[in-house]
């Protein structure tokens, strides 16, 4: 029974090839729309879970009960203090994550990596894959470092390199590092990721910065991970986590109740984060990889969901538009003594068929463009079955789920055809045409949607690239310091550079403005601490940034206690305060060091540097002595760059030969901060543009239903006298009234979903009614442009043969 089924099914998809070809097609489409997002919603809610005690580990973090703010970098002792004090945890590990690149020498190669430092015992705790070396021995000795194999190839082009000596610039001086062991490439989905991990105790017993930090609880540099026994539950530690902070936080405690802290219990407090929640928690910042909002997640699937259910409506309206010519086949088999049971089952059976061809198109087509969505969506995906072990079973019930739905519909209708009415053509289908009507409504309700959706976007990507951030981006090259002796050779680089014509000014910053991360310190606002952000800047910078100055005056190297206790803030860090322009100047700021009050000599315009969903924070400059110039800010002429470019260039090799000379393009740097918005926008535009796409092929499925069940009446009328345009009408109005309902439903849903989306940003647009007039017109346009296909063939078909037609 089943081969014969297989067999009618088969006939069926080569007697229509056309329409099969489109059926497949569409459903392809959809199918793999929604498992490229099936995937990379796998990829996020998998992340760490690779690792043997994934389900023992924990992130310690230290929650301000004040601020309410978490903080995930620890002191040093902290480690070792927990395995000691709390019986609970097994294990601890401490991670340096690094913060720059840092420059290496490899056989004759100088190139720069990121070098990371953890505890010895960390390939105990976490689960990493060996090619070369062992995880028992990998970090025994304090000049080992571990490769991944991308940075072994990139280093010497091969992995077969332990034992090889490999020179790494930590703080003023080469240090050489024996490779002990070669790693597999970490894993896409690893909250935990290095390039080169050397061993923790280096910076404990050799670098200068790590002596003064083995024992000192004030200062975080690092993040602390514990691993709990089997016998110890996560709230038996947690029981115990607020006498630990007492007993290594006295001193800290009583200086927050100095300050104002009137809480019944502790102002802070230590926590356990499960390192398998890690990649889901926006709250805690600092590991490698930013964390990932699970609604995101979860709106990437609706809208793959909204695709695939354009696909289902799509085979469905398509299917019953086959259907009046399979009447007579239906008719046969019931005069032949088949039932109503054994017809839905074939037509199921066939539905399923097509599934599964389609899903494997969809299988293709996802191979084929999953490097492109790679870019999209910034994640190493791939079809994985040993990464994603759910995949199997999923993509067999979304096929079982798709081929059900999408053929259940039409294989009631087909089986309910009365044997005679079938086999003397007068099948009609009356009864699907609200059915049909409201799907086609519906997928057209969410094609609308989508393109509305683009068109916001698109305005809120441009309204953030046009606006004037507050200072002159543009003709700025950003050289890099990182890694070389910034503060010394400076005023020799600016030297060097000062006298070329297409150079307009040169200063320096401890920091890039366009970067994800920026310093920040505490200050007193009103005796309450408040976070503020900081920036150690060269002379000349307000004017080479082309910032704006509101009140006072910018730093003076006349004047020497202008490198000792002065700053000058923006305006939100002077609103923060409650001064004004007219009283700021002089003021001091408190608590900003220990025993150091610095004070305002100017307020500048405020300026936006970070995302537009976050307003201007408060800022302050200041240039003490202690704090160098990681990166150089060229301003240069507008115009062809390449000029300059060479005299920096050449200028850098003059004064530190042995460092290569890097460099980026501030405009280039800040767009970076867009960069989520701009995925948005191509995720939604391709969803847009596939879902119309697929609304199309119903439409067309619709329309050629229409032409069928109107053949013998668009031939008397012809015969009548009606002309061809008459005839285009009369198929057509039906269906624009159909998408102009659906545009209609769908512009106030658009308008809610994207006036949610859009107060997340701290600077937005205006949602426009032009918006949903274009968005209207794109839709019935291309919907007019699909009904055309079938309603121009059906007004110049002969109305003889039309009237012959039954």
């Amino acid at each position: 029974m089943l081969r014969n089924y297989v067999k009618i099914a088969l006939r069926n998809i080569v007697r229509q090839r056309g329409l099969t070809f489109i059926n497949i097609l569409g459903l392809s489409i959809g199918l793999f729309c929604f498992v490229f997002f099936l995937l990379y919603a796998l990829s996020e809610f998998s992340f760490d879970r690779f690792h043997t005690n994934a389900d023992r580990i924990y992130r310690v973090y230290q929650w301000d009960n004040w601020t309410n703010t978490g903080e995930t970098a620890h002191p040093m002792p902290l480690g070792p203090a927990m395995k000691q004090d709390l019986p609970g945890v097994k294990q601890y590990v401490r991670i340096r994550d690094a913060w720059r690149e840092s420059f290496t020498k490899a056989g004759d190669k100088v190139t720069q990596a990121k070098i990371s430092f953890a505890d010895p015992q960390f390939f105990s705790v976490f689960s990493f894959t060996f090619k070369k070396g062992s995880a028992a021995s990998a970090l025994n000795d304090l000049y080992n470092v571990v490769l991944t194999e991308e940075t072994a190839v990139r280093l010497w082009g091969k992995t077969d390199v332990v034992g090889k000596i490999i020179e790494v610039k930590v703080q003023d001086k080469y240090e050489p590092f024996v490779v002990s062991a070669i790693i597999e490439n970490i894993p896409s989905n690893s909250s935990i990721t290095f390039q080169m991990l050397g061993n923790f105790n280096f910076l404990t017993t050799v670098t200068s910065d790590g002596k003064g930090q083995v024992n000192d609880w004030r200062y975080s540099s690092s993040q602390t991970y514990v691993q709990l026994d089997h016998t110890n539950s996560l709230n038996a530690v947690k029981k115990r986590l607020d006498n630990f902070y007492r007993k290594y936080n006295a001193d800290t405690e009583a200086e927050t109740r100095k300050k104002g802290w009137k809480g019944a219990g502790l102002s802070r407090a230590y926590g356990l984060q499960p390192l398998l929640a890690m990649h889901m928690d926006t709250q805690l910042k600092g590991a490698q990889v930013a964390a990932t909002d699970p609604e995101l997640v979860w709106i990437l699937l609706s809208i793959a969901t909204g695709i695939l259910l354009i696909s289902c409506i799509n085979f469905t309206t398509l299917a019953i538009g086959r259907s009046v010519h399979r009447a007579k086949e239906v008719g046969v088999r019931k005069v032949m003594g088949g039932n109503k049971r054994s017809l839905v089952v074939q037509f199921i059976a066939e539905a399923l068929l097509l599934t599964i061809l389609s899903a494997s198109l969809g299988l293709l087509l996802l191979q084929i463009f999953l490097p492109y969505f790679q870019q999209i969506s910034e994640r190493e995906l791939r079809v994985s079955f040993v990464q994603f072990p759910e995949l199997s079973w999923l993509l067999v019930g979304l096929i079982l789920i798709v081929g059900l739905l999408a053929g259940s519909y039409p294989a009631w209708i087909l089986s309910g055809f009365k044997a005679v009415d079938a086999l003397k053509t007068k099948v009609k289908l009356s009864g699907s045409t609200i059915f049909t009507k409201s799907l086609v409504t519906v997928q057209f309700v969410l094609s609308a949607g989508f393109i509305i959706a683009t068109l916001i976007i698109l305005q809120q990507l441009n309204y953030i690239k046009s606006k004037n951030p507050g200072f002159k981006s543009e003709n700025i090259i950003v050289v890099n310091a990182d890694g070389t002796w910034p503060k010394e050779i400076y005023p020799f680089f600016k030297q060097q550079i000062a006298a070329h014509p297409g150079i307009i000014g040169v200063t320096g910053s401890d920091q890039n403005l366009g970067g994800l991360s920026h310093s920040n310190t505490e200050v007193e606002v009103n005796g309450q601490p408040k976070k503020i952000n900081e920036l150690f800047v060269e002379r000349d910078y307000l004017q080479v940034m082309g910032m704006q100055l509101k009140a006072g005056r910018d730093f003076n190297p006349a004047i020497t206690s202008d490198r000792e206790n002065a700053v000058i803030i923006n305006e939100a860090m002077m609103k923060e305060f409650g001064w004004t322009l007219n009283n700021v100047i002089g003021q001091q700021i408190k608590g900003y060091r220990k025993d150091f009050n610095p004070v305002v000599i100017g307020v500048v315009k405020d300026f936006n540097y970070q995302s537009f969903k976050m307003k201007i924070e408060p800022q302050l400059f200041h240039q003490l002595a202690d704090y160098r110039p990681y990166k150089y800010f060229v301003r240069i002429a507008p115009g062809d760059p390449s000029q300059v470019l060479a005299t920096l260039q050449a200028s850098w090799k003059e004064v530190v030969p042995d460092f290569p000379f890097r460099y980026s393009f501030l405009n280039e740097d800040l767009n970076r901060t867009y960069k989520s918005e701009a995925r948005w926008s191509n995720i939604v535009g391709w969803a847009g543009g596939i879902s119309i796409f697929l609304a199309c092929l119903g439409l067309l499925g619709l329309s050629a239903l229409a032409v069928a069940n109107r053949t013998k009446e668009i031939g008397i009328r012809k015969v009548l006298g009606a002309s061809s345009t008459t005839i285009f009408g009369l198929l057509s109005k039906d269906f624009v009234k159909l998408v102009l309902v659906a545009v209609l439903i769908a512009s106030p849903l658009a308008w809610w979903v994207m006036n949610k989306w859009l107060q997340d940003f701290a600077f937005r647009i205006d949602i426009e009614w032009w918006v949903f007039a274009l968005a209207g017109l794109l839709t019935i346009g291309i919907s007019i442009f699909t009904i055309a296909t079938q309603a121009v063939k059906a007004a110049l078909t002969n109305p003889v043969k039309s009237l012959r037609s039954e």
